[in-house]
């Protein structure tokens, strides 16, 4: 049981490992795509978030979408925002204040056709629209 326990503790660690390593190459892209946005002079906007519940409500960052549905995107300080979250009365009617979280190369990895992708991609598109 011991072994079973080291093992995984092993697993762990080194999924941990790879994960950092992951955002810190798509951090990369992430700084790229903002140095990009600021030379074209396309204009951070403010964010809006979808709560679980399904109400689009105001935020308290600026950025540029990455997915044509507005549930991702980058904010103007190279931050990752995933941008469906939990949410109550309260931020329906005060907004939501967004935490990033950790960049991935892949974007929804394991999701449905058409859903997942490179990050690269995701930032390609916003670029040419």
């Amino acid at each position: 049981m011991n072994q079973r326990r080291e093992d995984a503790k092993l697993r762990f660690e080194l999924s941990q490992g790879q994960a950092r390593s992951e955002a810190v190459a798509a951090q990369k892209l992430i700084d790229d795509f903002v140095a990009t946005c600021v030379e074209r002079g396309i204009a951070p906007e403010p964010l809006k978030a979808r709560l679980m519940t399904g109400q689009v409500v105001k935020t308290d960052r600026k950025g540029w979408y990455i997915r044509a549905n507005k549930s991702l995107a980058i904010g103007d300080g190279g931050e990752f925002y995933q941008l469906t979250v939990p949410g109550s009365m309260l931020e329906r009617l005060r907004g939501v204040n967004l935490e990033p979280t950790q960049p991935v190369l892949v974007v929804n990895r394991g999701g449905r056709d058409g859903d997942a992708g490179d990050l690269a991609d995701f930032l390609a598109w916003r670029l040419a629209t």
